[in-house]
């Protein structure tokens, strides 16, 4: 009877120190995951970040494009001396600034280090915007 007491002991004692060994790995294992997961979400978010500052560089450009061509349809507009056409180069120059304003948005959630969903969001509206003020540009140019 003592030796089967015994016999219980040693395998309940091993039973629980395997089970101990098995927990042990099984947390360090969890943990290592979650670093793994969190060191790979930085690394995709950084590659996110990175385009959405090449695009943000291309509506930088072509802002700075849009406002050279508006900039020379001012002086067009003004030497007509016609009310009308200078009336819609101001209706014009209020699609830039919503335009500029709306890269503004851009570079701001770029720095601000939002989700990429929202850069996506402003870099949308801003394509958007630019698209508005070049179409503004070419009415205006017509009536020229």
């Amino acid at each position: 009877m003592k030796k089967s007491r015994l016999n219980l002991f040693k395998v309940t004692s091993m039973s629980i120190s395997v089970l101990g060994v098995l927990m042990i790995v099984a947390t360090i294992l969890i943990f290592a995951y979650i670093g793994v997961d969190l060191i790979s979400s930085s690394i995709s978010s950084s590659v996110d970040s990175g385009s959405a500052y090449d695009q943000l560089a291309v509506l930088k450009t072509d802002l700075s494009t849009l406002e050279v061509n508006y900039d020379s349809a001012k002086t067009e507009a003004y030497r007509t001396g016609n009310n009308d056409i200078q009336k819609q180069y101001v209706t014009a120059e209020l699609e830039l600034v919503k335009a500029r304003s709306a890269v503004g948005d851009v570079e701001s959630a770029l720095s601000a280090n939002l989700p990429a969903e929202e850069v996506q969001n402003r870099i949308g509206i801003a394509n958007t915007q630019l698209r508005a003020a070049e179409q503004a540009l070419a009415d205006l140019r017509a009536r020229f």
